[in-house]
């Protein structure tokens, strides 16, 4: 049995996905395939580094050096063919909180912010929480995948949007943008002067056959449009940890946005975050070869399964991430009576697909971050719960 064969109990470790079952599904009685964490040990070399840390018994104030820096710089360039400076590198505990921080620092209450919907649920909340507006350029779903409205995308900019929030790869759809497609946007960004807010979070999270290009590396004019959020958390799963980055070229960007960390005084990593992060970024290479080819594994059983045996579900062909968007159009449900068939007949525990966007209200989203049988078992559910309505 393989590492990512295991089936770690996570119950009772205050695991959000785990232990948030009754508040978020009013029941304990579902398998949870929902919140965007893994079912999988950490990379053993992060785990000892923690274990040695902590065997030094002081926690006192801790300083991001040059040798973290410089396992983020390596892994940039190693594994995404982007040459960083550290001096361009800025801390937070997440990415979300880079949003928020970048929301506050170039935008102003009653400012436009453009987003791709259906999308990650935190990008409404960062706009509308400052009291800026939520502007939507709606993806184009079609033949099985998802587009970019360019002609849409232009005029929404054109109409005096200040900030652009850019999901890459795109959490909840699975796409990875191309080079032409974030060319084409981040040319138009440059052309109407709006900021490029781009969470890269799912980076490392690609499957074969497609290539995540980080888009401030696409020419030095694009770099200096865009603030580039990024962190070892969902690639090694290690979010607990609260460690991310922000990679801005920019150095009068940069000075803005580290003042207003500084006002927040989240301008630090804690210690285990600080060092998981130079841990996974210096050894975590194998052990993320071999999970993308479990992820991938996982992602064809789910489609090949339901296209077999549930064709009443299409499953998207995703590019990359370990979340797949699932179009439940066919059975003929609302939001609602998916939501509920989902926990009371399937008794799976997905997202629903009305949280990242009117446009998703057809659909669920599957975390198949998760070892085989747990995908198998969550499958057979809902296989079971549609040929028991037909």
């Amino acid at each position: 049995m393989g590492k990512f064969d295991i089936l770690h109990d996570r119950k009772n470790t205050r695991s959000v996905k785990w232990d948030m079952l009754q508040p978020v599904f009013q029941t304990e009685d579902v398998l949870p395939m929902w919140v965007a964490d893994m079912d999988f040990m950490a990379p053993e070399e992060v785990n000892q580094a923690i274990i040695d840390r902590a065997k030094h018994g002081i926690y006192g104030y801790t300083i991001v050096d040059q040798a973290v820096k410089g396992s983020i710089e390596s892994w940039l360039k190693e594994r995404h063919d982007w040459q960083i400076d550290q001096g361009w590198l800025s801390f937070s505990p997440g990415v979300v909180t880079s949003l928020h921080m970048a929301i506050q620092a170039f935008t102003a209450v009653g400012d436009k912010v453009l987003i791709q919907t259906p999308v990650y649920t935190p990008f409404y909340k960062v706009v509308e929480s400052h009291d800026r507006q939520v502007v939507k350029n709606p993806l184009l779903y079609k033949e099985n995948t998802y587009q970019i409205d360019f002609v849409d995308f232009e005029k929404k900019l054109q109409d005096g949007v200040k900030a652009f929030i850019l999901c890459s790869p795109h959490n909840p759809v699975g796409r990875v943008w191309s080079k032409e497609e974030l060319t084409k946007m981040a040319e138009l960004c440059v052309k109407h002067d709006v900021l490029i807010i781009s969470d890269e979070i799912h980076g490392d999270l690609v499957f074969p056959g497609n290539k995540h290009i980080p888009i401030a590396s696409l020419s030095e004019e694009i770099a200096h449009q865009t603030i580039t959020c990024m962190a070892p958390s969902k690639t090694f799963n290690l979010a607990g940890l609260q460690a991310s980055y922000v990679v801005t070229p920019d150095k009068q960007k940069r000075k803005t946005l580290e003042e207003h960390f500084n006002k927040q005084g989240a301008h630090m990593l804690n210690i285990m975050g600080n060092t998981a992060l130079e841990a996974a970024y210096l050894h975590g290479g194998p052990w993320l070869d071999e999970l993308l080819q479990v992820l991938y594994d996982n992602k064809t059983y789910v489609k090949e399964m339901f296209a077999a045996h549930a064709s009443d579900l299409e499953v998207i062909d995703s590019q990359g991430t370990y979340l797949l968007w699932i179009d439940c159009t066919k059975l003929g449900m609302d939001e609602k009576e998916l939501k509920k068939f989902m926990i009371e007949k399937a008794k799976v525990g997905l997202n629903t697909g009305i949280e990242y966007g009117e446009e998703g209200k057809h659909f669920m989203r599957m975390n198949i971050g998760c070892p085989k049988a747990t995908v198998e078992e969550g499958v057979q559910r809902i296989i079971k719960a549609i040929q028991a309505i037909k």
